[in-house]
């Protein structure tokens, strides 16, 4: 039984990233036609949250036993994918990606912190790879030190932060259903949005959304309800450091999407890097004392 949850892990976490490495798309056409990022988000989240919850029942009960996981998971899942789809928006999309994809390098450091998992010498060349794939990527001699140039690519790399942060949180909290770990993060992003459209003044874009879309945004939300039940048993029944593996398929179907629906490739330095960092991701799963 073991293994064969595992299998249908392997293949869920598969179509999941899937479906985050296509997701950008309808959010730049939505964008497109007037319809922000942030109030879109705020939809599609709090669409899957009522699907979610509708389907998972009282799953609240569980408050009681969650302890300080039940705030820090919807808070950092929340900015991990409020960030993702400003980042989308706005930037070159592999760019922005693979500064997300970063999540091995601080996975190192937070597997070790809150799942107690020693680390051999493959977590050092994580780090390193990871490092290097990004220095590589965003070096320009004329900008100075290698940083993120822009704020859509700033959100990206603290969407991958957050969602490395997220990714060991639903691990450690085994003592939670995966309809709970799904509720909360769809419940965190829209209330993190929504708090961030208040702070902004930019409610009124909420009432100004044409009916005429909400088909897709009630689409994307049964998407993002789907997405999340999957990458919540995932993330329950693999490691930390191996789930990251399995979302770098991401990369692939991201790649092609841009290249077609985008009209974006990359260069020679955004190539380096990624080979980089997605070598320091295949590596990441052998992270663990106990592998040779």
């Amino acid at each position: 039984m073991a293994s064969k949850q595992k299998v249908v892990a392997v293949i869920g976490l598969v179509t999941a990233a899937m479906v985050w490495g296509l997701i950008w798309y309808p959010y730049r056409v939505l964008d497109a036609a007037g319809v922000s990022g942030m109030a879109a988000t705020v939809i599609t989240y709090t669409f899957a949250l009522s699907l979610g919850v509708l389907l998972s029942g009282s799953v609240w009960r569980e408050w009681r036993v969650a302890g300080w996981i039940g705030i820090l998971l919807p808070l950092t899942a929340g900015w991990s994918n409020l960030g993702y789809v400003l980042g989308m928006l706005d930037g070159e999309v592999m760019r922005v990606l693979l500064l997300f994809y970063l999540a091995p390098l601080w996975t190192v450091g937070l597997s070790r912190l809150l799942l107690n998992e020693q680390l051999n010498r493959y977590g050092y060349a994580v780090a390193a790879l990871s490092l290097a794939g990004a220095i590589v990527m965003l070096w320009e001699p004329h900008l100075g030190w290698p940083w993120p140039q822009n704020q859509a690519e700033w959100f990206g790399l603290s969407a991958g932060l957050s969602f490395a942060l997220a990714n060991v949180l639903v691990r450690r909290a085994d003592h939670l259903s995966v309809n709970y770990k799904s509720s909360s993060i769809w419940l965190g992003t829209a209330l993190i949005t929504m708090l961030a459209m208040l702070v902004m003044g930019r409610t009124h874009e909420l009432l100004s959304i044409s009916p005429d879309y909400f088909w897709l945004l009630g689409l994307l939300g049964v998407v993002l309800c789907a997405a999340s039940f999957i990458v919540q048993f995932g993330l329950t029944h693999l490691p930390a450091n191996q789930s990251i593996v399995l979302f770098l398929s991401e990369l692939v179907f991201a790649a092609i999407a841009a290249y077609f629906l985008a009209g974006e490739s990359m260069g020679v330095r955004e190539i380096i890097g990624a080979v980089l960092i997605v070598s320091a991701s295949l590596m990441s799963g052998k992270m663990q004392s106990g592998d040779s």
